[in-house]
């Protein structure tokens, strides 16, 4: 279905309820095709996504972390704080 930029601003609810039935809306300015609109389908985000493409796998555990601690190097946390309190 194709319909202008005018006639979807002044029915963007009634389009948008056709979407979501599953139409595809295509948008036109001056009957130039410049969009399509069709439903968003189930999204995954960060972590699943990674999951659902087979990039990450996960046991259900908590992770263990890594196996070489960082070196801290310089002042503390604490004395930098106070250090710009002064």
């Amino acid at each position: 279905m194709q319909v202008s930029v005018r006639e979807l601003k002044s029915n963007l609810s009634r389009y948008l309820r056709e979407i979501k039935q599953g139409k595809i809306i295509e948008i036109t300015c001056h009957r130039r095709l410049v969009a399509k609109l069709c439903p968003a389908g189930e999204q995954k985000n960060g972590i699943e996504a990674l999951m659902v493409n087979g990039l990450v796998t996960w046991d259900g555990g908590k992770p263990k972390g890594g196996r070489i601690r960082p070196k801290i190097s310089g002042k503390s946390v604490a004395e930098r704080v106070l250090e710009d309190r002064r």
